[in-house]
C-alpha cells in the first residue's frame, strides 16, 4: 500500500499549482494532507472529487487555519475525526483511519512558536498521540503516524543546527520527546535507512532562497510501530515537488 503525506499550506492554493497532476501521478492508495486551511464547505466540490477515492476532511473551527484531509481508495474499518480531546480537535489536527493491519494517524502537530509560547500545548498534544499508540499496541494493533510533526529530531535533520537551538521545532524539549516517542515501540524508518546522510529535508523557508540552496529542515515523517517496520518496501521524500513550503513524503508497505 502506497501512502503519501503533504503539508500543502492551503488546499485551495495548492490546487492552482499542479496538485491534481501530482495526485494522479503518484497513484497512491492513501493521501493525507495537513494545513488544508479551509472548511470543506468553503472548497469548490470539483476540487475535492477524486475518482475511486473516499474523502475524509477534518477542519479547524477557526476558518483558514490548520486542518487535515485524507483520500483513501482502500476500505476503512473505522474513521475518527480528532483524538477525542477538544482543545486539539478544535484545531483540526488528527484523523484516525483504521485499516486491517494498522491505524493510520494523519497529523498536523502544533508549532511550539517563538519563546516557547505554545510548547506546553504541543507537548500535551504529543503525549496524546503517544498514549494512542500505547493503547493500540496493547490491543495488538500497529500504528503509522504520518504528517508534519513540526520537529527536526537531530542535528542531521536541519541545515543550521547551532543557530537554531532556540528556534521552534528544534527546542530540546521537542527533540527529547521525539527520542522518547521512538523508545516506545515506534520507528523513524527513513532515518534508519539513511543513518549517515544529512541534507534530506522536507521544509524550507520562503526566505533567502532557502529551498534553492537546500537550507531546510526534516519535519515531515512516517513513524511506525516496530511490529510492521519490516514491511516497509520503500520510504522517501519528493523535494522536487513544489507548490508548498513543504514537500510530499511517502511510504510503501508490503501487503
Amino acid at each position: 500500500m502506497k501512502i503519501y503525506s503533504w503539508n500543502v499550506n492551503g488546499y485551495r492554493a495548492i490546487c492552482g499549482k499542479g496538485f491534481d497532476k501530482w495526485f494522479d501521478g503518484v497513484d497512491a492508495d492513501v493521501i493525507g494532507l495537513q494545513e488544508v486551511k479551509a472548511h470543506k464547505e468553503a472548497v469548490d466540490p470539483k476540487l475535492l472529487e477524486k475518482k475511486g477515492y473516499e474523502l475524509f476532511w477534518h477542519a479547524a473551527k477557526k476558518p483558514g487555519y490548520s486542518g487535515v484531509a485524507t483520500w483513501s481508495r482502500v476500505e476503512l474499518l473505522s474513521y475518527q475525526a480528532g483524538i477525542g480531546i477538544p482543545k486539539f480537535d478544535d484545531e483540526g489536527r488528527v484523523q484516525i483511519l483504521e485499516f486491517k493491519n494498522y491505524y493510520l494517524l494523519n497529523c498536523y502537530f502544533p508549532n511550539s512558536q517563538p519563546e516557547r509560547a505554545r510548547l506546553k500545548y504541543k507537548l500535551e498534544f504529543n503525549e496524546a498521540i503517544l498514549d494512542f499508540c500505547k493503547k493500540a499496541h496493547k490491543k495488538g494493533k500497529a500504528v503509522i503516524v504520518q504528517g508534519d510533526l513540526n520537529v527536526a529530531h537531530t542535528e542531521m535533520d536541519i541545515k543550521n543546527a547551532k543557530s537554531n537551538v532556540d528556534s521552534p521545532g528544534f527546542y530540546i524539549e521537542e527533540r527529547d520527546w521525539m527520542s522518547k516517542f521512538l523508545s516506545k515501540g515506534m520507528r523513524d524508518v527513513f532515518r534508519e535507512k539513511n543513518p549517515t546522510e544529512p541534507h534530506h529535508y522536507t521544509w524550507w523557508s520562503y526566505r533567502a532562497n532557502a529551498r534553492a540552496n537546500n537550507v531546510g529542515w526534516r519535519i515531515d515523517y512516517h513513524v511506525l510501530s516496530e511490529s510492521i517496520a519490516d514491511r516497509v518496501k520503500s520510504i522517501g521524500h519528493q523535494p522536487k515537488v513544489f507548490g508548498s513550503d513543504h514537500c510530499p513524503v511517502y511510504i510503501e508497505m508490503k501487503s
